[in-house]
């Protein structure tokens, strides 16, 4: 659950453990101010104790739980709206705390062709932080070891997401993919497409410039190039099946680290089959596994989607249409 790890007796925790920080009062379970009712917390009572999935559903968590290699993965709840970006801290950084600042999320991955786009990113957040700009990127590489290579000497928050959960928190499902948040942190672009060089326009037809100037406006005009309805309409929430695919992922990568490769496929697989269009989830764990992410493996996956019409990029229309209306008429 979020990134961390802790050890618990089973799928079942016996009466007077606490869960999750929750604890059991007369009237119900209780973290602070926050109580479920007894009534409510009954359906995931039993006689021998608390069922921990059933005590996350309570929560609004998913679970998956697997129980030969006696693991257990809780997901955070789906807090994904366009009122307030999800918050989150990653490497000492604080997405609260950088409050009062314009942030671009920048996610991106060593397994993809935008760790070229780093550098570019570091200039535009050198060019844009007197207006009030700060890019934050993040890493999507199940090892850390991998990114660090392309984030050392940047200037800007570079964090790395190892577990994923903050690409759950926005529901990103291949990279590169940015994600616009205004000072009083509320979500201004949601998941979009951007690139900040033309290194592989011919594969993705998107235009960096465009990218950067619709950014500057944003920064320096205060012109996202879109409505709040927009925002609302284009946002994509997560799935129940999408949820489940990260956290039968997250298990993958647990496993897969400890050498367990056999069970570590099988929740890999399963990720796939809940999610086939989650790119990062997918080729995220090929390194893992053995799997080159730049070999056939990650070609018979471009194939599939694209024979599936899956789109492998998702720019938003306000300003991808303009450069494509600009270059037809060239």
């Amino acid at each position: 659950m979020d990134g961390r790890e802790e050890q618990v007796e089973g799928p079942v925790v016996r009466h007077g453990r606490p869960i999750f920080g929750w604890e059991r009062k007369p009237h119900g379970w209780c973290r602070g101010d926050a109580c479920i009712p007894g009534f409510r917390a009954a359906e995931a009572e039993t006689p021998d104790g608390v069922d921990l999935a059933g005590f996350a559903g309570l929560l609004g968590r998913v679970a998956v739980v697997d129980p030969d290699e006696r693991l257990i993965a809780v997901g955070d709840a789906q807090r994904l709206g366009p009122d307030e970006a999800p918050d989150f801290t990653l490497d000492g950084f604080s997405l609260r705390e950088a409050r009062g600042s314009k942030i671009a999320l920048v996610f991106w991955a060593s397994w993809c062709g935008c760790r070229y786009d780093l550098a570019a990113w570091d200039e535009l957040h050198d060019e844009l932080s007197p207006g009030g700009l700060t890019v934050v990127s993040v890493s999507l590489d199940r090892d850390p070891g991998d990114a660090r290579p392309w984030i050392e000497g940047l200037g800007h928050p570079s964090l790395i997401d190892a577990e994923g959960s903050v690409a759950e928190l926005y529901n990103v499902v291949n990279v590169p993919t940015v994600v616009w948040i205004d000072e009083e942190g509320r979500i201004a672009r949601p998941q979009d497409t951007m690139t900040a060089t033309d290194t592989f326009r011919e594969m993705n037809g998107l235009s960096s410039e465009d990218a950067k100037n619709a950014l500057r406006r944003w920064v320096l005009d205060g012109e996202s190039g879109l409505t709040p309805e927009a925002v609302r309409e284009h946002l994509r929430i997560p799935t129940e099946e999408e949820r489940r695919a990260r956290l039968h992922a997250r298990l993958a990568a647990w496993l897969f680290r400890r050498g367990r490769t056999a069970p570590a496929r099988g929740h890999a697989r399963k990720a796939a089959e809940l999610a086939p269009h989650d790119v990062a989830v997918r080729r995220s764990l090929m390194p893992l596994s053995g799997v080159d992410p730049f070999g056939d493996e990650y070609f018979r996956l471009r194939d599939e989607l694209e024979a599936g019409g899956v789109p492998l990029y998702r720019p938003l229309p306000d300003w991808s249409r303009g450069a494509q209306a600009a270059e037809a008429g060239a």
